[in-house]
């Protein structure tokens, strides 16, 4: 039970994240101050922000680096033409999957594909999917 809700709460956690980043990413806002609106409406439990601050950081301290990741393994679509959501999804979930000990890898891309299909487009959880499969391809060899 209690792993269930650990679970569930990590992925109302990444929701949140890809929220901020999104609201920041598209309204040039800054994400800690879009953070902290956010917990003043919904607040999540102590242990859940301080997991959404780490991936809210991580993802911003490393974005140079990860937005050459998602170039590498998705070509065909820059970076700055991307769907927002996608862009910030792939963004969160390459961070933890390379940059972060905190979420097995195959976590971290199930979590990722499940965001994409309730807020992407059609097509973003296969996108998603490919990108992110590539990118654990490669990590492991």
């Amino acid at each position: 039970m209690a792993d269930t809700r650990v679970s569930t709460t990590r992925r109302k956690t990444r929701m949140v994240v890809m929220q901020v980043l999104y609201e920041a990413d598209a309204g040039s806002r800054e994400p800690m101050s879009v953070l902290e609106r956010r917990m003043e409406e919904d607040p999540l439990s102590p242990s859940a922000e301080v997991f959404g601050r780490s991936l809210i950081q991580g993802v911003l301290a490393n974005q140079e680096e990860i937005d050459k990741i998602i170039t590498t393994f998705a070509p065909s679509w820059p970076v700055d033409q991307m769907a927002i959501l996608d862009r910030n999804i792939l963004r969160v979930a390459i961070y933890e999957i390379i940059l972060s000990e905190q979420t097995p890898p195959k976590v971290a891309i199930n979590e990722a594909v499940e965001l994409a299909k309730a807020f992407g487009s059609d097509s973003s959880p296969k996108f998603v999917n490919g990108v992110l499969g590539s990118v654990m391809e490669t990590v492991k060899s």
